[in-house]
């Protein structure tokens, strides 16, 4: 009955933790309409109004990639890509305070409805005059492009966990758009600028199960789970919301468009769009920032337990600390470590022994670049009685996790076993296997 109890209380906090957000936001009534979401953050450039704002004109913003909305099972002729692209650009280019969109997506529409006004004031005012009407505006430039690219499944992952009927999982999905945009002269057909966004579009599954007999004949099973989908029309806003600040920015560097305050206003755009392109530069494609975070040298410092694998039983664990100097090569996935350390090995009323060690390891990041990084080591050392008259050589190796509080900081947490190359660390040879340390610390590195 215990058991059982205990398996309920689990599935109801892996319940909890995996898919609370379904209960809390479960759409269980109509909705009203409502504004649209604000899909990007604020614009930089919006800070700055130009001298004058430009007129320009949108043909055909389109899907180009000709994708089909992926599905698990079977096929579908639903586009991957929202096919209102033009306006989107248009509300784009209006919301930036920059230009003065017209319309010529649907010209021959707009140009048969002049025609209508023309005609019919003409036919109630009589006489052969002809009825003039305000000229269109023509557009100084026009812009361009469409959405080249659409990438699914770009990468995807999970993980899960059960344990006598009670489970628990995770699963997500990134796929991806690409924004192309341009301006062209309508004076001299120049293409002016060309620019290129890209975006992700996120899916997250969650889910929690219990399946389990509760009696001979009676079975339990309960099921949950949520899953969240980001539209891939938002998407489609804020990469294109990106391309339109971008081509502005551009376009006020190489003095296309004008803004009021002059060249302190274009310095200051210069600053942020080159500190925005170098870590642009510094970004992969999955989003990972392949920036130098760690300086050439390090000092670290650790405390944890040790504890004695040997002869004798009861081994017990004891506290221990040690002081290690860091040196990374050109490749900073690799460095050399030397070190000491200190701490007491016993077993339970029979033996105890304090201890000093010295190492020199050869040490491997698996994502130097990362602020979070796993590595491991291996490597060489002694160990030494607290006299120090009595020395044993050792081989260790270890695995080891990171995490960069700053780029002076880490925090670390690492694992190791020590071999020795002797039996008679606590005085009794038995056996052929030779004694063993297993050490775990947990500490800092400071980086300069």
């Amino acid at each position: 009955m215990k058991r059982k109890h205990f398996n309920l209380c689990y599935f109801l906090v892996a319940m909890f933790f995996s898919s609370c957000g379904a209960y809390f936001n479960q759409p269980l009534t109509q909705s009203r309409a409502r504004l649209g979401e604000n899909t990007s953050p604020e614009m930089v450039i919006k800070r700055f109004l130009p001298k004058h704002k430009t007129v320009v004109g949108v043909y055909k913003f389109r899907d180009q990639t000709g994708q089909y909305k992926p599905v698990e099972n079977g096929s579908t002729f639903s586009t991957a890509v929202t096919q209102g692209g033009t306006s989107i650009l248009l509300k784009s280019l209006e919301e930036s305070n920059w230009f003065t969109p017209i319309e010529r997506e649907n010209i021959g529409n707009l140009l048969n409805e002049r025609q209508i006004i023309r005609n019919t004031r003409q036919e109630y005012a009589g006489g052969n005059k002809p009825v003039k009407m305000p000229p269109l505006l023509f557009a100084n430039y026009i812009i361009e492009g469409g959405v080249v690219s659409y990438d699914s499944n770009i990468i995807t992952g999970g993980s899960g966990l059960r344990y006598f009927g009670v489970g628990a999982s995770g699963e997500y999905r990134q796929d991806r758009i690409t924004v192309y945009l341009r301006v062209v002269s309508t004076s001299t057909g120049q293409i002016l600028k060309n620019v290129y966004v890209s975006k992700t579009i996120l899916s997250q599954g969650i889910s929690a199960n219990l399946f389990k007999y509760v009696s001979l004949r009676r079975l339990l099973e309960v099921e949950t789970g949520i899953t969240k989908n980001e539209p891939a029309q938002l998407a489609v806003k804020e990469a294109i919301d990106k391309a339109v600040e971008l081509l502005i920015t551009e376009g006020i560097i190489d003095g296309i468009w004008e803004p009021e305050g002059g060249s302190k206003v274009v310095d200051f755009v210069k600053k942020n769009y080159k500190k925005e392109q170098d870590e642009v530069e510094l970004t992969d494609l999955f989003n990972r920032k392949q920036e130098s975070r760690r300086g050439e040298m390090a000092i670290s410092a650790a405390g944890g337990l040790s504890k004695i694998v040997g002869d004798y039983s009861d081994a017990e664990f004891n506290m221990g600390a040690d002081l290690r100097i860091k040196y990374f090569l050109k490749n900073p996935k690799y460095a050399f470590s030397l070190g000491v350390g200190s701490t007491t090995l016993s077993n339970k009323n029979i033996f105890k022994e304090s201890i000093f060690d010295s190492n020199v390891n050869f040490e491997y990041y698996l994502l130097p670049n990362d602020r979070l990084t796993p590595y491991a080591y291996v490597g060489l050392g002694s160990v030494s009685n607290k006299n120090l008259n009595v020395t044993y050589f050792k081989f260790q190796y270890g695995v080891g996790l990171e995490y960069l509080v700053t780029n002076k900081l880490g925090l670390i947490l690492r694992g190791e076993q020590n071999i020795l190359a002797s039996d008679n660390l606590e005085g009794l040879v038995r056996g052929e296997r030779d004694d063993k340390i297993w050490n775990v610390r947990a500490g800092i590195n400071f980086y300069f």
